[in-house]
């Protein structure tokens, strides 16, 4: 006799019943519920309404190349390196005809510049061979670029293209897992958990919310929670502090200047 309680899908075959049991979807892992992630989000977009990515840029090819330059590197000190060159090779071709050598003297300050300079030279080579000398507007397009991986990618998508995107750097790396909004073991993890469990109305400017988060209050040495204005909601067990700091808009961010 068949049991009236078991949920199940029978199918039947010449020789026997198979019973398929219907596994529950997975639940994202996350420690905030619905609700706890709105009001996350919604103080972030009071603090900053319209944050914006630190590297200065000009259109979307420069914003390319500062982003691949800015790997092992800080915003700030790519910034100082960029001025000078973005004003005489602001195009693929225009850095094509100044040559890797010269790229390697403006870029010298920054980590690794050997090997970026001849990324940047066939980046801009591709982009003219290939595109058109415009940069792609798809994930899959941009991370054939030399020096280009699915974090540049996804930048570039916001900032260029105005696409929702989690380009995961460091920094939010570090909060997903330390306020375990989103914990993962790599970046891919990390960045497919939160394009889930941000709410809908706030993905566009999550990326930048957290990044700046995470560079200015919950810093990695030690976090200010005492200027967190989620610290009554944060769930890390690092935190020092459940009061959260007063919810006024910030000022003005200072593109060119980031401290990192």
């Amino acid at each position: 006799m068949t049991n009236p309680k078991l949920k199940s899908v029978t199918k039947s075959s010449q020789n026997s019943n198979v019973i398929v049991r219907r596994k529950p979807a997975a639940a994202v892992k996350t420690a905030y519920s619905l609700a706890e992630r709105e009001e996350i989000f919604r103080r972030f977009s009071i603090q900053r309404p319209e944050p914006r990515g630190e590297l200065e840029h000009t259109n979307p090819f420069t914003l390319v190349v500062a982003v691949a330059l800015s790997a092992q590197a800080t915003d700030a000190g790519v910034n100082k390196a960029t001025r000078a060159l973005f004003k005489i090779a602001d195009t693929p071709q225009k850095m094509l005809d100044l040559g890797e050598e010269k790229v390697r003297e403006y870029i010298k300050t920054i980590g690794l510049y050997r090997n970026k300079a001849k990324n940047v030279i066939a980046l801009s080579q591709m982009l003219v061979d290939e595109f058109g000398g415009k940069v792609p507007e798809t994930r899959e397009e941009l991370v054939r670029l030399p020096g280009v991986g699915r974090k540049t990618a996804n930048v570039v998508l916001s900032m260029a293209f105005g696409q929702a995107t989690m380009a995961v750097d460091t920094h939010i790396f570090r909060i997903a897992n330390r306020i375990r909004l989103a914990p993962g073991k790599t970046p891919d993890e990390v960045e497919d958990r939160l394009m889930k469990v941000v709410p809908k109305q706030y993905l566009y400017h999550a990326h930048h919310w957290l990044i700046l988060h995470g560079r200015y209050t919950c810093k990695a040495r030690r976090p200010e929670c005492e200027r967190c204005v989620i610290a009554d909601i944060c769930k890390s067990p690092e935190k020092s502090s459940d009061i959260p700091a007063p919810l006024v808009e910030l000022p003005p961010q200072v593109i060119g200047e980031a401290v990192e």
